[in-house]
C-alpha cells in the first residue's frame, strides 16, 4: 500500500487551517521509519548529529558529507515525511554557488525534500537564490547554534522589544526571500507569537513557546537518551535507562554463562554428529 508524501503545499495548509505541524530530528534508518509510523510531518537531517551522534561539543565541525551521509538512510525510512537537510557551517557562507552547489548534493545525493540554514537579513539573497533553482528553504533564526559562541553562548532571543523587532525583520526578509517557513529558536514566548501572527509561512518553534505554529524537538531528546537536555525539551520515554538495563542484562547473563540459552543455539542432527566424531576420532 502507498503512502502519501507530505508535500510544502501540506504544511502551508496546515497553518492556514489553524492545525499544529510536528517535526523532529531522525539521522538514520530505524528512526526515520518510526518518525512516519508516528505520523510526524517533517524530519530534519539537522547538524545536530555531530553533537547527539558523532560526539563533538557543537556543530561546527559536521560537514555537507555528514549530512548527506545520514539523509540517506532517513530518505529510505521515511515515505511520508517531509525531509529537510541541513546546510552546515560554511557550506552557504562564501558565496551563492557554493550555497546551491552543496544544497543541490544535499538534495540530489542524499533525497532530502528542503535545505534549511541559519541567518536572516544577511542570508535572504541566498534562499532567494535556491528558491529560484526550485530548492525549498526552511530558514532559522533566533538562537543560532552554528554562531553561538560568537553571540555570547545560549541565551533567549527576542527578550526585548526591539531585539524581538530584529527577529521580525529577519523573519519578514526570509519570508520575502521564499523560505516555505522558519524554525524559532531560543526565542521568547511573546516575541514568537508575535512573529507567528505576522508571517504568511508557519513558524516551527523549539524553545519559542506554545503560539508558534508547529514545534521540532532533536529526537534522542523525545527519547531521553541522554541524562541532560535543553531546558525547553521535553521526555516522552526513558531509553537510556531501557537500553542501559537491557546492556547490563546482556553482560550479566554472559558473564554468568546464561547466554546463549538453548533458545539461540543451532544444533546439528545425531547422524552428522556421529559423523563428525568419527571424522575428529581419525585426526
Amino acid at each position: 500500500m502507498s503512502v502519501a508524501k507530505t508535500t510544502l503545499p501540506d504544511i502551508l495548509g496546515k497553518k492556514r487551517r489553524g492545525e499544529k505541524i510536528t517535526q523532529v530530528t531522525a539521522y538514520d534508518y530505524p528512526v526515520a521509519r518510526l518518525v512516519d509510523e508516528a505520523g510526524i510531518d517533517m524530519i530534519l537531517v539537522g547538524d545536530s548529529v555531530g553533537m547527539v551522534v558523532l560526539g563533538y561539543e557543537n556543530p561546527i565541525p559536521v560537514t555537507v558529507d555528514d549530512i548527506i551521509y545520514h539523509t540517506r538512510p532517513v530518505a529510505r525510512g521515511a515515505k511520508k515525511a517531509f525531509i529537510v537537510g541541513d546546510l552546515p557551517f560554511l557550506s552557504y557562507h562564501v558565496s551563492v554557488e557554493d550555497t546551491i552547489r552543496n544544497s543541490g548534493r544535499i538534495i540530489q545525493e542524499g533525497g532530502a525534500d528542503a535545505v534549511k540554514l541559519e541567518g536572516g537579513k544577511e542570508v535572504a539573497g541566498k534562499v532567494k537564490a535556491l528558491v529560484d533553482v526550485g530548492i525549498p528553504v526552511q530558514g532559522h533564526i533566533g538562537l543560532m547554534p552554528q554562531r553561538a559562541t560568537v553571540l555570547g553562548g545560549i541565551s533567549v532571543q527576542g527578550a526585548t522589544a526591539e531585539s524581538a523587532a530584529g527577529i521580525l525583520e529577519d523573519a519578514f526578509a526570509l519570508e520575502e526571500a521564499g523560505a516555505f517557513s522558519v524554525v524559532l529558536e531560543y526565542v521568547a514566548a511573546e516575541a514568537a507569537g508575535a512573529i507567528t501572527e505576522r508571517l504568511g509561512i508557519p513558524t516551527i518553534g523549539i524553545g519559542a513557546g506554545p503560539h508558534c505554529d508547529g514545534q521540532v524537538l532533536v529526537v534522542h531528546d523525545v527519547f531521553g537518551v541522554y541524562e541532560k537536555a535543553p531546558p525547553f525539551a521535553r521526555k516522552y520515554a526513558d531509553l537510556r535507562g531501557v537500553m542501559l538495563d537491557a546492556l547490563k542484562g546482556f553482560e550479566g547473563d554472559v558473564t554468568a554463562g546464561g547466554f546463549p540459552g538453548e533458545e539461540q543455539t543451532f544444533r546439528m542432527d545425531q547422524g552428522e554428529k556421529n559423523k563428525l566424531d568419527k571424522l575428529l576420532d581419525r585426526a
